[in-house]
């Protein structure tokens, strides 16, 4: 057996490692082919250190393995508790770095291992929205992302997603063979914390503000590229 590597209070196998970059390969293949999917930015993904994706225009669960489409480098990501308790699943999701969280409250245990996992430099994927929508506009942002950021450190690298609703909408029974898109903006960091000051809540604010804005016009530049 592998020996597990401990960060943050979230054990990763080289196991887990070698399981998330095959089912990547996989993935990456059959987005490629059946949805057409193109990115582009993906220079602006960090190569090392930590930092907090975020896409915008989240309108279907497909968004969750589209968006390893940016960068070879593993990604944590933070999904609703109920996903983790169907069993199957919730094996998978754990085996491919994700971790749960409980939405309808202020889930402090997740967020410390949020944090933990940035600060020991490892990317985080945090959809802003919240959860799933439809439509054109990119709804008001939760602060959890800035948040994030602003107490790790790190910046916050937005990404449009282009041609998901059409590609498999909420209730759909199968994913339909149309092009998507991936637009990756530039990092948005934090402001700067002197002498490890607490970041001021309106601080907060006004990132994500700032990630609204930019994830609105990533989202309507992918949408245009994915034709949808």
């Amino acid at each position: 057996m592998s020996k597990p590597v401990v960060r943050a209070g979230v054990e990763v196998s080289v196991a887990s490692k070698r399981f998330y970059r095959g089912v990547r390969v996989v993935f990456m293949a059959f987005f490629r082919s059946w949805l057409r999917m193109e990115v582009k930015g993906e220079e602006r993904v960090p190569a090392t250190g930590g930092f907090v994706l975020a896409p915008g225009g989240h309108r279907s669960i497909i968004d969750t393995g589209v968006i390893a489409g940016v960068t070879h480098r593993m990604l944590r990501y933070m999904g609703a508790e109920r996903y983790f308790e169907v069993p199957g699943l919730g094996w998978f999701l754990r085996s491919v770095g994700g971790f749960p969280v409980e939405r309808d409250v202020t889930d402090r245990a997740a967020l410390r291992l949020a944090q933990g996992l940035l600060e020991a430099g490892e990317p985080l994927v945090v959809f802003p929205e919240g959860t799933r929508f439809s439509g054109p506009t990119v709804e008001p942002l939760k602060e959890g992302a800035a948040f994030l950021a602003c107490r790790a450190g790190v910046p916050i690298v937005p990404v449009g997603i282009g041609g998901a609703e059409r590609a498999w909408p909420k209730g759909g029974r199968f994913i339909r063979p149309s092009k998507m898109a991936l637009v990756v903006g530039e990092p948005i960091y934090p402001p700067e914390r002197p002498d490890g000051g607490r970041v001021k809540r309106s601080q907060i604010a006004a990132m994500t503000n700032d990630l609204h804005q930019e994830l609105q016009r990533l989202f309507d530049e992918a949408q245009t590229i994915a034709g949808a």
